[in-house]
């Protein structure tokens, strides 16, 4: 089986300005999912930051990546348009982008989903989420039971401005008592796109394992797949119908 190109893409900024995030992913956010998922024989993973030139997301890599994952929070706003519509693109001819936590604000994620995906309510008190399998046949819960209990984490309640999913994997409860869709799939031209809530820069969520392989098994489903390039515009008939 072919390798998967990975690329981690984080916005790297809470790590170097808060001694106490900077404890919990001491390398980033980045370095911490680019970890666990070099473990996977099948992967090849590097990542990028917004502070590279061209926030790391050269045509080079773009066309090599096959899946990319997506964290930003305080940032959004310096990504540059043109690199926005870039990723964009590139999701549309079939790379993979995986969106966390966060991410839901970027500009990326609004421009793949159409809507205001930033509107949302939210509590960063530390709460304990439990995360439901919702479709328990469905590739990325693979190796999962029934929930995924998470300790302490931000809480994201509904309404969430976002086109109903293709699929919906996981659905969260807090609490405080609040739900939200949590795991949430859709395909964008030949790319596929899942939204993963958790995550939040001041608790050790990407460490669990059941967390980690939530994001592996994503990977795996937003791979591209092989398949005959479509083409578009006026072509010449296959075959005419012959008169009787």
């Amino acid at each position: 089986m072919a390798r998967i190109n990975v690329t981690v893409w984080n916005e790297y900024r809470h790590e170097r300005h808060n001694e106490q995030i900077a404890k919990i992913y001491p390398q980033g956010i980045h370095r911490t999912i680019a970890d666990f998922l070099e473990k996977d024989a099948e992967f090849y993973v590097r990542t990028a930051v917004l502070d590279d030139p061209e926030h790391g997301l050269t045509d080079e890599v773009l066309a090599s990546t096959d899946v990319l994952l997506w964290w930003g929070h305080v940032a959004h706003g310096e990504v540059r348009d043109d690199i926005v519509e870039k990723v964009r693109q590139r999701v549309l001819d079939g790379m993979g982008i995986i969106v966390l936590h966060s991410g839901h604000g970027s500009k990326i994620f609004q421009r793949l989903l159409g809507t205001n995906t930033g509107a949302l309510k939210w509590r960063d008190d530390g709460e304990k989420e439990r995360l439901w399998v919702i479709d328990p046949s469905h590739p990325i819960v693979s190796g999962l039971g029934e929930y995924i209990e998470v300790p302490q984490e931000e809480m994201y309640g509904e309404r969430f401005e976002i086109p109903a999913p293709d699929e919906l994997v996981f659905v969260s409860w807090f609490e405080g008592g609040e739900v939200f869709r949590s795991g949430c799939c859709y395909k964008r031209g030949r790319g596929k796109l899942f939204y993963f809530r958790p995550g939040h820069e001041a608790f050790p969520t990407y460490h669990l394992p059941d967390i980690q392989q939530v994001i592996v098994n994503a990977v795996g489903w937003a791979a591209p797949i092989q398949s005959a390039k479509a083409s578009y515009g006026r072509v010449s008939p296959l075959e005419y119908n012959q008169p009787v």
